[in-house]
């Protein structure tokens, strides 16, 4: 399962690499550009303006996303 995790999310950030737009804004969990697109129960997070892509993290959904990215951003 864990492999299949894992290929999931690099699959997603091919996709994102060619599509940064997909994805959300989460104002409620940072006020940085960083936008958030979830991959099972994980987020990817990454900033949209950047090339090649920045991923800044990627996190489980139930940790605590808002002090990671505090101390991370």
């Amino acid at each position: 399962m864990a492999d299949r995790v894992e290929a999931a999310i690099r699959e997603r950030i091919a996709f994102l690499a060619g599509n940064s737009g997909a994805g959300h804004w989460r104002k409620n969990l940072t006020d940085e550009a960083v936008k958030f697109f979830s991959v099972y129960s994980y987020l990817i997070v990454y900033k949209p303006d950047t090339k090649p892509l920045e991923v800044v993290s990627i996190l489980h959904g139930r940790r605590d996303v808002e002090q990671i990215l505090r101390n991370r951003l």
